[in-house]
């Protein structure tokens, strides 16, 4: 994963074609970058992320910044019923379980 200016980079080889190939995953809006050599790869990232931001200023937008803290997940309804069940014997409402239970998956 690369990171640059708070913007992270998923990248992949393509043996086919012999190239490294990335994208931005954090935003809604598509930045791909790609290159031949890890420096290519790297400068082309930071590269996409500055032309990104640049046409953002042109423009007069705020760059994307797609998470709002909110994220609807659907579970079967027995899960549902044991996170609950959890969450109220610590004494948490069922956000706070779940916040507290992502955080340490990271």
């Amino acid at each position: 994963m690369l990171d640059y200016k708070g913007f992270n980079g998923k990248v992949e080889f393509d043996e086919e074609a012999g190239i490294f190939h990335g994208e931005v995953v954090d935003l809604r809006d598509v930045i791909t970058f790609q290159g031949k050599s890890v420096d290519e790869l790297e400068k082309a990232f930071q590269d996409s992320i500055d032309d990104y931001l640049e046409f953002c200023a042109e423009r007069g937008e705020e760059p994307d910044k797609p998470f709002s803290g909110r994220l609807m997940v659907r579970l079967p309804s027995e899960i549902h019923r044991k996170v609950y069940v959890s969450a109220k014997k610590e004494g948490k409402s069922l956000n706070e379980y779940i916040t507290e239970k992502l955080a340490l998956a990271n």
